[in-house]
């Protein structure tokens, strides 16, 4: 697998900089996070023996049995939905949590990370689907008000956005939701000098979003092959 994988890498990499590259940006500000969600412990450290050590995980008890040690070697993000009864162990165990939906989840976070006195990183999720299945701010007003209440609190640090694309064949759809996101993006970035991350594109529609201005890609299916069912 470790070659198989190492190939995959080469091609979503060169991949990412063919977007890049005809949007008129740096290959190099892009960066690729292995999504190793439903995947056993080997697959991560795989990833990380072919040189990916930006990790994605969608839950905290499986990331916590997954990651264990492996801390040192890696840059674990939390993806998914923070239940805020898992906020110390998220604040343990990652350095930046992707999914901040609700002020409540994102002050939960923050008093986590006191009890240690260690800072995080955290981005707001954005639904830019439109689509109620899944969780994120919605509008700007919302974002923003949520935005100035989360940046104020002790021990977190706000780096950017994120969000999933909608679920659809239609690249225009796809598209416009990266757009909106990266319109936001750039709005609140104005003299705000950390928020410099914006999250966004999986393995069907990462080069869509490179092109919008992603500068993290989240990528499992593309890298590993799809996850065996449960």
């Amino acid at each position: 697998m470790v070659t198989t994988l190492a190939q995959n890498i080469r091609d979503v990499t060169a991949r990412i900089g063919e977007a890049a590259r005809r949007a008129g940006r740096d290959p190099a500000d892009v960066r690729l996070m292995a999504v190793t969600k439903g995947f056993p412990r080997q697959t991560v450290e795989e990833a990380l023996e072919a040189g990916v050590t930006l990790i994605g995980e969608n839950r905290v008890q499986e990331a916590e049995a997954k990651l264990a040690g492996l801390e040192e070697r890696c840059e674990p993000h939390l993806i998914g939905h923070l239940q805020t009864n898992k906020a110390r162990a998220a604040a343990a165990l990652f350095r930046c949590v992707e999914s901040i939906d609700s002020v409540h989840t994102a002050q939960a976070l923050s008093a986590r990370c006191g009890e240690s006195a260690r800072s995080r990183d955290v981005q707001q999720d954005i639904n830019t689907s439109g689509e109620t299945s899944k969780s994120g701010f919605t509008g700007r007003d919302e974002l923003r008000s949520a935005l100035d209440v989360i940046e104020r609190l002790p021990f977190l640090v706000v780096r950017g956005l994120m969000t999933v694309g909608p679920l659809t064949d239609d690249v225009g759809r796809v598209r416009s939701a990266f757009a909106m996101l990266r319109s936001l993006f750039e709005e609140l970035r104005a003299g705000r000098g950390a928020f410099d991350v914006l999250s966004m594109g999986m393995s069907s529609d990462f080069e869509s979003a490179v092109e919008e201005g992603a500068t993290i890609v989240r990528l499992g299916t593309a890298l590993f092959g799809p996850r065996s069912p449960r």
